[in-house]
């Protein structure tokens, strides 16, 4: 199986080499095709992305990413929006659970963020009305919304999961938002079998943070889903232990959902967890079940430890 690897900025280097370790330990045959994007890259080279990077990930349609570092406020648009928006990956998909041995305020955290990836707020449309006036399009398609609330019932039912959350801001963006709940609730009609309900994003931040046992598939536009992600990721240690999946119709893009790092880049301390389970996310969606499972099991024992 080919899969092409972009180690990306900081930290990146190393823990991709970690994969690429346990890749070689667990014996699956698994060509990487390294390629450089990034910040790094960009100050070398004064390109965002190495050539070939796009066509060669079209050929396979797996990519394996670290963290990439996007300037604030000025320079280029994230390369993780610009990957996302290219291969037209529409769903993403981020488990979060507890772990035996990682510090956290809560136990038996297992749900599932179901972002949409395409629209909304990350469309990147803004302009100056004038010298003081900044405005930005937030973009909901009912084709877009359709599609992830539908994956996310579909997804549901294919991991034996009970109950799907609509989270949304309907009261306030009632064109937007509006749309994307009532498309939910139509689309909920077809899935008898699984629970569902909706929650306004604000309201759903506190419920996660005093009972986050009550949720289970949480589905999302695009800007909501990505303030949920992160949160729910602070519900189980941090983003040291969050993979992630972008899913498309021809690529998936698997990701450790955490910074580079730079501050401590170099100095061989860095987890390389997050980037491990996206591969053993990887793994399992390729059909290497078994080699999934002892990667899974091996790492929850070696964090258990306090490792």
């Amino acid at each position: 199986m080919k899969v092409v690897l972009l180690p990306g900025d900081g930290i990146g280097k190393e823990i991709s080499k970690s994969v690429k370790r346990v890749s070689e330990a667990l014996k699956c045959d698994i060509d990487f095709m390294e390629y450089e994007a990034g910040a790094d890259y960009y100050e070398k080279s004064g390109k965002l992305m190495e050539e070939g990077l796009l066509e060669k990930v079209e050929e396979c349609g797996l990519l394996l990413k670290g963290p990439t570092a996007t300037p604030v406020g000025t320079g280029f648009r994230s390369i993780n929006v610009q990957l996302r928006q290219h291969f037209k990956t529409y769903a993403n998909v981020r488990p979060i659970v507890s772990l035996e041995g990682v510090a956290s305020r809560y136990e038996n955290v297992d749900l599932i963020v179901i972002r949409e990836n395409s629209e909304d707020l990350y469309t990147g449309e803004e302009y100056m009305k004038d010298e003081n006036t900044a405005i930005a399009l937030k973009t909901i398609t009912a084709q877009a919304s359709e599609r992830i609330i539908r994956f996310a019932f579909e997804y549901a039912l294919k991991n034996k999961r009970h109950k799907v959350t609509c989270v949304h801001k309907a009261n306030i963006m009632k064109l937007t938002d509006g749309m994307f709940l009532k498309i939910f609730k139509n689309i909920s009609e077809e899935y008898k079998q699984i629970e569902s309900d909706s929650v306004i994003i604000d309201a759903l931040c506190m419920k996660l943070v005093t009972a986050p046992e009550d949720f289970d598939v949480l589905v999302a536009p695009n800007l909501y889903g990505d303030i949920i992600s992160d949160l729910c990721a602070g519900l189980i240690g941090g983003l040291g232990f969050a993979p992630s999946v972008n899913v498309g119709d021809q690529v998936r893009i698997y990701e450790a959902v955490h910074g580079s790092a730079p501050d401590i880049a170099g100095k061989n301390i860095a987890n390389p967890s997050a980037l491990l389970m996206a591969f053993e996310m990887l793994l399992r969606d390729s059909g290497y079940e078994e080699k999934a499972d002892l990667l899974d099991r091996s790492l929850k024992e070696l964090i258990k430890e306090g490792k």
